[in-house]
């Protein structure tokens, strides 16, 4: 198992949300005893000069190897955060996103590699069992309340 550790410098990450029968398509985040902790919607680093929808559009083609397509404006969240002591401190942009007609149809999870080899588990996950009493939380924090709030609009 690969330790993980938050870069000691301000990332500039994108994340993409694709939902499937109204659940989330998140990855699991384990602790150094390799506990699920939390999900995190799936994306990553923007890389300079390159614009966050190119970066999102990337990373899925890298992780899943497929063409996504970006559906909705982003939301911008500051996220500062603990992982096992070390603080983490990221700007995300997060936007909805549509994979192409029947991809990982029939699949309850999807198993991909990180660049660093790590290996990484994604399944789709309700919403309401996200930041529940015994349940994993959801990542960026903040972010199961301003999806809430988007439904209400």
């Amino acid at each position: 198992m690969t330790t993980w550790r938050p870069h000691p410098h301000i990332r500039v990450v994108a994340l993409g949300l694709h939902w499937r029968d109204g659940r989330l398509l998140a990855a699991e985040i384990r602790d150094d005893a390799n506990r699920i902790k939390g999900v995190r919607p799936l994306g990553g680093e923007i890389e300079f000069g390159e614009s966050w929808q190119a970066a999102l559009i990337r990373e899925f083609d890298e992780e899943l190897d497929i063409d996504v397509s970006i559906t909705s404006e982003p939301l911008v969240m500051e996220n500062i955060f603990v992982h096992e002591g070390a603080t983490g401190h990221e700007v995300t942009f997060i936007v909805e996103v549509a994979f192409p007609d029947g991809a990982f149809a029939g699949q309850d999870r999807i198993d991909f590699r990180e660049d660093n080899g790590e290996e990484i588990i994604a399944r789709w996950f309700d919403l309401a069992e996200l930041d529940a009493e015994g349940g994993p939380c959801l990542y960026p924090t903040g972010l199961k309340g301003l999806l809430l709030e988007g439904k209400d609009r």
